[in-house]
């Protein structure tokens, strides 16, 4: 116990971290059983005892973005990815089948927690802060942001890939005046997607983005925190896929959290607990895919909103925390308070980049403005 206790302690201190020290990014020990278990177990041995009470952290997301920025991580949890790595290259990790587990797991748990977390617009992913004062303008300007770019008329045809609870396509609908096809795999999603958009010229459709084949091809396709979930063995597959469904002068506009190296599989924690089967794709990755079919004519990367956004998620959720608890237990807001800092602890570490990549089939004529 004395040896683990000595490594731990070592390795925080590298990081600006004490063990029960004053400030308040210090891990406070309530059981020191939790040394060996992160040394044996690594990053899902912390998550899992934080879950248990085995410590706390007052700020848990500066605490993370020390830990990432001294790269006390691969330290401690480098040799427990090892069988995430194996498998992860031996399998398809993002096949149908594992495809449909994430979106029961993560998308299908409730909708009145992510009413509660979000925002009235529900969407789920990084809002754009550059002139936002609020949450909400932060979200309108990302979707305005992604109007811009695909430079959206009145009457096109436009496919949103992982369309969540289906805010995008009602305000591109509303606001743009576009026919708007939406796919999803959550049911839960779909649901309330049908019933926001209900009136509106927008189809939701429960499907795989794979088994989508319509009668005509899109004027626009974009997609918003979906990319996520498509894995590095179907980047391929999903370019050709858009690319196939494009019209030969219409523009793909990927939003997406990337990583600064390539990778082939997740944290053991977020993949147990919050994303089953998810990876961050990379630069490289990215590029490799779009080969031969696609003009990258723009790379945008607002990562550290990530953090804001997150953090604004985090307030909304602690706040309406004694209504969720009806449905929620405490191990549960531990685990999600946990998942939240620790995501921006991500994006303040600059470790995680929040791109949008605006693709074309043969390149624009004209020099795309700079939308920002």
């Amino acid at each position: 116990m004395k040896f683990a206790e000595g490594i731990f302690g070592k390795l925080l201190a590298s990081a600006g971290i004490e063990e029960n020290g004053s400030q308040p990014w210090d891990l406070q020990i309530h059981d020191k059983r939790l040394y060996r278990r992160v040394l044996t177990q690594g990053s899902l041995g912390l998550g899992e005892s934080y879950m248990d009470g085995w410590w706390d952290c007052a700020a848990l997301d500066e605490f993370f973005a020390r830990v990432l920025r001294a790269r006390v991580d691969r330290k401690i949890f480098g040799s427990h990815k090892l069988r995430a790595l194996a498998v992860s290259r031996i399998m398809n990790m993002q096949s149908r089948l594992h495809s449909k587990v994430v979106a029961r797991t993560h998308y299908d748990i409730g909708n009145d927690l992510y009413s509660k977390m979000l925002d009235s617009s529900m969407m789920y992913s990084c809002g754009y802060w550059r002139h936002a004062s609020n949450l909400n303008e932060a979200q309108e300007a990302k979707l305005e942001l992604i109007a811009g770019k695909l430079e959206l008329r009145k009457g096109q045809r436009v496919l949103d890939i992982g369309c969540g609870w289906g805010t995008a396509c009602k305000y591109f609908a509303e606001r743009h005046g576009v026919r708007v096809v939406g796919l999803t795999l959550s049911t839960e999603q779909a649901a309330m997607a049908r019933q926001l958009c209900d009136g509106h010229p927008v189809e939701i459709l429960q499907q795989d983005y794979r088994d989508f084949d319509p009668r005509e091809k899109f004027d626009a396709v974009y997609s918003i925190g979906m990319f996520e979930h498509v894995g590095y063995k179907n980047y391929r597959t999903f370019m050709c896929k858009v690319s196939n469904l494009l019209e030969p002068d219409g523009r793909f506009l990927l939003h997406t959290i990337g990583g600064n190296i390539s990778v082939t599989h997740t944290d053991p924690w977020i993949n147990r607990y919050i994303f089953p089967y998810g990876m961050l794709p990379s630069i490289q990755q990215v590029g490799k895919a779009i080969e031969w079919l696609f003009v990258m004519e723009d790379w945008h990367n607002f990562g550290p909103d990530y953090d804001r956004t997150l953090m604004e998620w985090l307030l909304r959720f602690e706040a309406a925390w004694e209504t969720l608890s009806q449905n929620y237990d405490e191990r549960f807001f531990r685990m999600w308070c946990y998942y939240l800092c620790s995501c921006a602890g991500a994006f303040r570490a600059r470790r995680n980049q929040l791109w949008q990549i605006l693709l074309v089939p043969k390149g624009l004529q004209e020099r795309v403005p700079a939308v920002r």
